[in-house]
């Protein structure tokens, strides 16, 4: 409050508050220095913190008081303010609408999904990195939980999804496609792609996460099973290791809800395994025989067949 002059000859400090539209008990006001105490609490706050990093000021304040320190939940957050210590939790909005897009209903409610590639969703999330973060999409099959395809990406681009959306497309087509309504998924590249290979247009309510429970689950999965865990210092490494356990997650780990099989078992039950290039793999329904045993044709000059063996 240095820009105000207690000894103006002619405006008093209640007109120089007015007019710079602050209360007058804010010049009046004297900051309080913290306790002696407060070093220790902070080592205290900390220790918490660095072992729970998931917990804010209200759950910090509660493990403090079964230590035996009793503190208020202001002084708990005002101290974690000042040594710059934050709870983990998403933060940075991953769904962006843009008005101008068409947005379709949503076509999943009440329906049973009893078979692979009867619906597909998916989303984006954001990852932690040390520092800032990159954000990840994943094309989901809802009957088997399978991850079709997923990309990464340091922006919120409409590329990296279509990228993941061409590969899974190689793979299958659903009969529905569930997605929320950012603006990457209500684009027209998008809804373009989509309706071109006959695939409906699905998209959660507005507010209705549970819509996309399932990918949220998957969510869940990565982000405790494998991003809490790391430290990644570059885009490679977070691309590297969460493709390692993407494969873990469609290959190896069972799921309860699918009989402790795993989406891969699941999703390709019953279908043959598509390769990458889109070709079918069919080679052990070829007939083969040795060469030894192979019959060449000919004809003579009487148009008589003549069958002969090949030499081996």
């Amino acid at each position: 409050m240095q820009i105000i002059n207690s000894k103006h000859p002619r405006l008093s400090v209640t007109k120089q508050c007015q007019l710079l539209h602050i209360n007058r008990s804010s010049y009046y006001y004297k900051g309080r220095s913290e306790a002696p105490d407060a070093i220790g609490l902070m080592n205290e706050i900390r220790d918490i913190w660095e072992q729970y990093p998931f917990f804010g000021y209200r759950r910090i304040t509660a493990m403090l008081g079964r230590s035996g320190i009793q503190v208020n939940r202001k002084r708990v957050q005002r101290l974690m303010q000042i040594t710059g210590l934050q709870a983990l939790y998403p933060k940075p909005s991953t769904t962006i609408r843009n008005l101008e897009h068409k947005v379709y209903p949503y076509l999943l409610r009440d329906v049973t999904i009893d078979h692979p590639n009867q619906a597909w969703c998916t989303d984006i999330t954001y990852i932690k990195m040390n520092p800032g973060f990159v954000y990840l999409v994943a094309i989901l099959d809802l009957h088997s939980r399978y991850v079709i395809s997923w990309r990464l990406s340091v922006s919120l681009e409409a590329a990296f999804c279509l990228e993941a959306l061409d590969e899974s497309l190689i793979q299958g087509k659903p009969d529905i496609f569930n997605t929320d309504q950012g603006c990457q998924f209500t684009s027209g590249a998008w809804i373009d792609k989509l309706l071109s290979n006959d695939i409906k247009v699905s998209m959660d309510g507005k507010g209705r996460c549970i819509d996309n429970i399932y990918v949220e689950r998957l969510w869940r999965s990565v982000k405790y099973e494998e991003v809490y865990l790391k430290s990644y210092s570059s885009v490679r490494e977070a691309r590297e290791s969460i493709a390692k356990y993407l494969e873990f997650y469609n290959h190896q780990r069972p799921h309860q809800s699918l009989n402790y099989q795993t989406p891969a078992e699941v999703y390709y039950m019953n279908r043959p395994k598509t390769r990458p290039d889109g070709y079918g793999n069919n080679s052990n329904e070829l007939i083969t025989y040795p060469q030894a045993q192979q019959a060449a044709s000919i004809f003579n000059k009487s148009g008589e067949k003549i069958s002969l063996k090949l030499a081996a």
